[in-house]
């Protein structure tokens, strides 16, 4: 992003301010992304946060029927509230119609109109793709990924970190582990790092994990009229 805004700011020297073009980053967190792009990007800049929830793997057949995340970040200026495209997160702006309904006052404006435009249009492209269309806060998805998306790569990767192999004898669910090993390992470990990273909800999942690890560990001990103390290389945790 850095690296973009000089000649983006060069553009707008030469063609004027309204020739600032519209961002999207379809990255898979999106809160990190979204703090990154209203810092350094110009504010003449339109911003669009999107996810789409599928890869060139998932999605080798056509996009229809699945999922694409986005939310209107920044048009003309205006941040916006992802609860609804037309309010200003700064309420000074903001005025109630007769029927109680939210308004800006920049929101009937020309460059406004066609930046929401603009926006409609990159997201038509999806729509008209069979792509299932979400419209969600950055917040929102980053707390809903860290328990599929995170949790899934995750997975993959305790799974995988085990040497878990194909045997003569496997069951369909194991075959279904395996699968979750190659999807997850054919992603690079950067991309899982950055799912860690940048999500401040993951640590949060880790946690949920190790604890729900040693609540069933000690269930099974448990059972059989164990504690935890007996289970080989084993301290306060299973993990």
């Amino acid at each position: 992003i850095k690296d973009l805004v000089p000649h983006l700011k060069k553009k707008m020297q030469l063609k004027g301010k309204d020739a600032c073009p519209l961002i999207v980053d379809v990255l898979s967190v999106k809160e990190h992304a979204r703090d990154i792009m209203l810092e350094h990007l110009p504010e003449e800049c339109d911003i669009l946060s999107s996810h789409p929830m599928f890869g060139p793997d998932s999605a080798r057949n056509g996009w229809q029927g699945h999922t694409f995340v986005y939310e209107r970040t920044r048009i003309d200026k205006m941040l916006l509230d992802p609860s609804n495209h037309l309010n200003h997160i700064d309420s000074d702006a903001n005025f109630l119609d007769t029927k109680g309904v939210t308004h800006n006052l920049h929101e009937n404006s020309d460059s406004h109109i066609e930046g929401m435009d603009r926006v409609e249009r990159f997201l038509s492209i999806w729509e008209e793709e069979g792509c299932k269309m979400i419209s969600m806060s950055c917040k929102e998805h980053d707390e809903f990924t860290a328990n599929s998306q995170f949790i899934t790569h995750l997975m993959g990767r305790i799974l995988g970190a085990q040497g878990l192999q194909a045997t003569p004898v496997d069951t369909k669910g194991f075959q279904n582990v395996l699968r979750l090993i190659e999807t997850t390992h054919s992603d690079s470990f950067d991309l899982f790092f950055g799912l860690y990273k940048y999500n401040r909800n993951s640590m949060d999942t880790i946690v949920k994990l190790k604890e729900s690890m040693d609540q069933i560990i000690a269930k099974l001990l448990q059972k059989e009229g164990k504690s935890d103390t007996t289970l080989p290389g084993t301290k306060q945790s299973c993990l």
